[in-house]
């Protein structure tokens, strides 16, 4: 019968072992991609915005450099519409946005605000030009606003009450200016 002879894992041939500041960084990075990936679990299991959610201020830079906070849209109803130059049904609505607008735009009391998502500047710009909207719009640089909302797509639109709170959510396109008035006019009472 053979006897193994245990071997010293010290004396092993072609065994090289890592220094410790190695092992170390490794376990920081392990911990630190553990630590977003939870941070990233918690956030998509937080849902979209709900409707009497208190809503943080948005700031969005126009396309044409006009800065626009809703901090300072306090007394007045603002409708934040999602959209992309690419999106087919962001198309089919922009005529019933367009509408609405001119519809209130006299009376001070209500801001439309387009949020362009995900695009570049010149098909946004020529898409704005093409379907003749006026109010304003801009950029989601980063995306930062679509996150705050987590919107899931586009077309999505959401109405901030008088006193800041959400009061409607719109998935997907709106049908006529009709449909906005609707939403709109009793937020006005």
């Amino acid at each position: 019968m053979d006897q193994i002879n245990p071997v010293d894992p010290a004396e092993a041939p072609g065994k090289n072992r890592l220094p410790l500041p190695v092992f170390i960084l490794a376990g920081v990075l392990l911990v630190a991609f553990l630590g977003f990936l939870y941070m990233g679990l918690q956030r998509s299991q937080q849902g979209p915005v709900q409707v009497g959610d208190s809503m943080p201020p948005i700031i969005l830079t126009t396309f044409d450099g006009q800065m626009i906070d809703t901090s300072e849209q306090k007394g007045n109803v603002v409708l934040l519409n999602f959209w992309a130059s690419w999106c087919k049904p962001c198309e089919s609505e922009s005529a019933a946005l367009q509408s609405a607008w001119e519809y209130y735009q006299p009376g001070g009391q209500v801001l439309f605000v387009g949020v362009d998502y995900v695009d570049t500047e010149p098909e946004a710009l020529a898409s704005l030009q093409k379907y003749g909207i006026t109010f304003p719009n801009g950029p989601d640089l980063g995306t930062k606003i679509s996150q705050m909302f987590r919107i899931r797509g586009v077309p999505e639109t959401y109405i901030i009450d008088r006193n800041g709170n959400l009061a409607y959510i719109q998935i997907g396109p709106f049908s006529s200016s009709e449909q906005i008035k609707s939403i709109i006019d009793p937020l006005l009472q």
